[in-house]
């Protein structure tokens, strides 16, 4: 087996093992539990999880998708979490190789997975994941050459500043509130470790995926118009999308027109 390969499989097999751990911090941070310990438990029988019943994707296969105690339900997200995350490993992997450019973007896009995962089941961005994120942001600015720091406070300004006043303006126009402020505080993240310079792009992308995909979805589910939408997950597929596409996109839009 050649060397690449090896390291491409080491790449998904690190993907789907950190894809397991984002399940815990998806689980456990709205209820304010500590993602270290204890052990993983079933939620339902409260009987710990066994080594060879924590294997990612694998596990949930082999168990038809139920706890072996109990017998209830392994809620689905939970492969699918595990499968994302050994995806973009191999992707940013493919991208950048294994140096400090891989391990900063999977970081990046591994906290974009948990906030996702979390608006998508409460509704909420914890400040917990968000606003550590944007210093860390910041902070790593200081020792890279494609983002300077200049760009990275801006980023963080422009991000939040463009999202708070939308939703100050949809709020006016409406009298109903529009953009959480957990969104802003995600789109300033975004915008410490991407920089300023991207965010038309995401907020464009995120924008037409959220009317598209959030606006069909609640048709189909016929709630009505006037239901919350989580938005944060699609600023995250905007900023996935940027990551891996963005260049080649906007160099083909240029020579569109």
């Amino acid at each position: 087996m050649e060397l690449g390969t090896i390291m491409i499989i080491f790449a998904l097999v690190f993907g789907l093992i950190l894809g397991s751990f984002l399940n815990v911090c998806i689980y456990r941070i709205p209820l304010k539990k500590s993602i270290i310990n204890p052990p993983s438990s079933c939620p339902h029988c409260k009987e710990k999880i066994r080594f060879y019943d924590n294997v990612p994707v694998i596990s949930y296969i082999w168990l038809l998708g139920k706890c072996r105690t109990c017998r209830h339900p392994i809620p689905f997200h939970y492969p699918i979490v595990e499968l994302i995350s050994g995806l973009i490993s191999v992707a940013l992997f493919l991208q950048y190789g294994l140096g400090y450019q891989y391990i900063l973007a999977l970081s990046f896009l591994a906290i974009l997975v948990i906030i996702s995962f979390i608006d998508l089941h409460h509704k909420i961005i914890s400040d917990v994941i968000s606003l550590p994120g944007i210093f860390v942001g910041l902070a790593i600015s200081f020792f890279l050459d494609h983002i300077s720091w200049m760009d990275s406070l801006i980023g963080i300004i422009a991000g939040g500043g463009s999202l708070f006043l939308v939703a100050i303006v949809f709020e006016k126009l409406t009298g109903r509130e529009g953009m959480g402020g957990g969104d802003v505080k995600l789109l300033a993240m975004i915008g410490a470790w991407m920089g300023w310079r991207v965010l038309p792009f995401i907020i464009l992308i995120s924008s037409l995926t959220g009317t598209i995909i959030g606006g069909g979805s609640l048709l189909l589910a016929r709630q009505g118009l006037r239901a919350r939408i989580p938005f944060g997950p699609f600023l995250a597929l905007g900023a996935l999308i940027y990551l891996f596409f963005g260049q080649r996109l906007l160099s083909w839009y240029f020579k569109m027109f």
